[in-house]
C-alpha cells in the first residue's frame, strides 16, 4: 500500500488504526492515504517525528463538532440541517477554512476538507491552523429570507467554538458574501462584539479585503504560471479547459484570459459549455453570480458557444486544465482524455478534485500537476491577508493586494519545488507540497509537546 522505506511499516499503522477508527469516510481515507504515502523520505529524515506520535496526532482532529439546525422555511414549515465543524490542527495559528453548504456535506467531506487545510494554510506560511465546516443546506432554490434563517440558527450553535484567536471561518461551495454576512451578522448580535478578524470573506465596505472573491481562482493560475516557468513556457497563447462555473473558476477564468491564454469552458451539475472565442467573463458572471441560473443560459445568449449536457468537459482539448468544481471530478479515463489532447499543465483550483489514478497518469505523462492543498492556496492565503488587515486596523487596495497574493503563490510553489528536489523526487509537487507543509507542521508540534 505504502512505498517502502524505513518508515513504511510506521506509516501503515497508523493509515489502518486511522481507517478502522474513521470507518464509513472514504474522502478522508483518500485524503489521509495521499499525504501519508508521500512524506515517509521526510519521516526517515526525522525519526523523532515517529518517536513523538506526530503522525498519530495528525490524523486525529483536535475537536470534531457535529450539532442541529432547525429553521423555518418561507411557507412556516420547520426543517433540519446538520452542521459541522472540524477543528483539525491550530498548531501554526487559529484553525482556518471555509464552511461549505452543500447537500452532500457529510462528516467524512468536512474531515477530508479540514485535514488539506492543514497543509494547505502551512504552504501559505501566514501563521494559521487548519479547519472546515458547514452544513447538508441546499442554498439552491431557496429566498435571501430562508437562507438568513438558516444561518442564523447555523450560528446560534458555532459561535461558541469561533473567535479571531480561535477559529476563523470563510466561505466555500455555497457560502459566499451573502451567507457570510448572515453568519458574520448574527455572531455580533450573539456576543456583542464586532470582531472582523473572525470570520474572512466579508464585503468590502465592512472589513473584506480586496481581491478575496477572485483569490482562489487568479492563485491557481499563478501557481500554473509558476509550473510552466520552470520549463520555459507561459500561459500566453495556450487554451485552458476550466471545470464548475462558481467563484474559483470564473476568476481563475479571467485570470487565465488576463495573462493571455484562451479559457473556453464552464461546467455547472447540468453539463457544460464551449466557447471557442474565448469565455465572456461578463457574461458568466451576470449568469451564475448575479441572476444564478444554469451554465446552459450561457450559450443561449452567447453565439459562439455551445451547451453539452452529456459527456465531460475533459474531452474538450487544451494545454491547460483547471478542475475547479469539486472533489473526485475528473477521472482515470478523464485524464487520459487530455492527455492524448495534449495537456501540459494539471493544476487542482477545487478541494482534491482528481482521483488518484488520474494524478498518477498525469505524472506518469510528463504533465506538470499542481495539487490543490498546493495550487488553491490563494484563497486561504489572501484571508489571512485579510485577518491582518482587520487586526491593524488598515485597508489595501487592489492592486496591492493582488501583488501581495502573487507572491505568496511564488512562496508556495517555490517551497513544493525545492521540497520535491530535496527528497528525490523532482518536479513532483504532490511529494513537495506534502513533504515540505508536513515537516512545518511537525516542527511546531515537536516544539509545543504532546498536547
Amino acid at each position: 500500500m505504502f512505498q517502502t522505506s524505513p518508515s513504511s511499516d510506521a506509516i501503515s499503522e497508523v493509515y489502518e488504526t486511522a481507517v478502522a477508527r474513521n470507518a464509513g469516510e472514504p474522502e478522508f481515507h483518500q485524503a489521509m492515504h495521499e499525504v501519508l504515502e508521500s512524506i515517509a523520505p521526510a519521516l526517515d529524515e526525522h525519526p523523532e517525528f515517529l518517536e513523538a506520535g506526530i503522525l498519530q496526532r495528525i490524523v486525529e482532529p483536535e475537536r470534531q463538532v457535529m450539532f442541529r439546525v432547525p429553521w423555518t422555511d418561507d411557507k412556516n414549515r420547520v426543517q433540519v440541517n446538520r452542521g459541522f465543524r472540524v477543528q483539525f490542527n491550530s498548531a501554526l495559528g487559529p484553525y482556518k477554512g471555509g464552511l461549505r453548504f452543500h447537500p452532500t456535506v457529510n462528516l467524512s467531506i468536512i474531515k477530508f476538507l479540514g485535514f488539506e487545510q492543514i497543509f494547505k494554510n502551512a504552504l501559505t506560511a501566514q501563521g494559521i491552523g487548519g479547519a472546515k465546516g458547514g452544513s447538508d443546506f441546499n442554498p439552491q432554490g431557496k429566498s435571501d429570507a430562508e437562507i438568513m434563517r438558516f444561518c442564523q440558527s447555523f450560528m446560534n450553535e458555532l459561535y461558541r467554538h469561533l473567535g479571531e484567536h480561535t477559529d476563523v471561518p470563510a466561505g466555500d461551495i455555497g457560502v459566499g458574501g451573502r451567507e457570510i454576512g448572515y453568519l458574520f451578522g448574527q455572531y455580533r448580535k450573539i456576543t456583542n462584539r464586532h470582531e472582523s478578524g473572525m470570520f474572512t470573506g466579508k464585503g468590502t465596505g465592512w472589513g473584506g479585503a480586496e481581491v478575496r472573491t477572485e483569490a482562489t481562482g487568479y492563485g491557481a493560475v499563478f501557481f500554473t504560471e509558476e509550473m510552466l516557468a520552470t520549463r520555459g513556457e507561459s500561459i500566453e497563447g495556450k487554451t485552458a479547459v476550466v471545470s464548475g462555473s462558481g467563484n474559483v473558476a470564473i476568476y481563475a477564468i479571467e485570470k487565465v484570459q488576463q495573462l493571455g491564454g484562451r479559457a473556453i469552458t464552464a461546467s455547472d451539475s447540468s453539463g457544460y459549455i464551449v466557447d471557442e472565442a474565448g469565455i465572456d467573463v461578463d457574461l458568466l458572471k451576470q449568469i451564475k453570480e448575479v441572476e444564478r441560473l444554469r451554465i446552459a443560459e450561457y450559450a443561449e445568449r452567447r453565439t459562439s458557444a455551445r451547451f453539452i449536457s452529456g459527456g465531460s468537459v475533459w474531452d474538450v482539448p487544451g494545454q491547460i486544465a483547471l478542475p475547479c468544481a469539486t472533489q473526485n471530478e475528473l477521472s482515470l479515463r478523464d485524464a487520459e482524455a487530455l492527455i492524448a489532447n495534449g495537456v501540459e499543465a494539471v493544476a487542482e483550483g477545487a478541494n482534491m478534485p482528481c482521483l488518484p489514478d488520474a494524478v498518477h497518469a498525469f505524472q506518469q505523462a510528463g504533465v506538470l500537476f499542481g495539487p490543490g492543498k498546493a495550487a488553491n492556496a490563494g484563497g486561504v492565503a489572501t484571508s489571512a491577508l485579510e485577518m491582518s488587515q482587520n487586526a491593524s486596523r488598515q485597508r489595501w487596495n487592489f492592486s496591492d493586494s493582488e501583488d501581495r497574493l502573487h507572491n505568496i503563490m511564488r512562496g508556495v510553489h517555490a517551497a513544493a519545488f525545492e521540497a520535491a528536489d530535496r527528497y528525490g523526487r523532482p518536479g513532483d509537487y504532490v511529494v513537495g507540497a506534502n513533504t515540505a507543509a508536513f515537516v512545518k507542521v511537525a516542527d511546531a508540534m515537536l516544539a509545543q509537546g504532546v498536547i
